[in-house]
């Protein structure tokens, strides 16, 4: 079974673009804001191996859709990719904190988005409690 890839992001050519890119390895989901993915990951069967997320949603403010999604024990062990505009000291500070495993700054390169992407669904998984 393909590994699944939730990609959040208000854009519809940079979802476009990620379903393309990755499409051909792994099943994509792709929702344009927070509260479509919170959705998402409530339905039943849905659990992605990998989540990429703009941490700059329309219907949220800045880092929040991550922030709920680090302080839930059902999602908080999914990893997490950010792209963004941001670009400054906190952002990185906020990455650290919430323990993303990668950030880009848009734009980002697809090449190393994919190398990204199959380095980390390449890892064992470690489970924290």
């Amino acid at each position: 079974m393909r590994k699944q890839i939730l990609v959040i992001d208000d854009s519809r050519p940079i979802r476009f673009l990620l379903k393309t890119i990755l499409k051909k390895d792994y099943q994509i989901a792709a929702v344009p804001d927070g509260y479509s993915a919170m959705y998402y990951l409530q339905q039943e069967l849905n659990q992605p191996d990998l989540i990429i997320v703009d941490a700059e949603l329309p219907d949220m403010d800045n880092w929040e859709f991550i922030e709920h999604l680090k302080s839930s024990c059902l999602y908080r062990n999914i990893p997490v990719i950010v792209f963004s505009n941001l670009d400054d000291e906190e952002a990185q500070m906020n990455c650290i904190q919430l323990g993303i495993i990668e950030k880009f700054t848009k734009p980002f390169n697809p090449v190393q988005m994919i190398q990204s992407v199959n380095n980390i669904l390449q890892r064992p998984i470690s489970l924290t409690v």
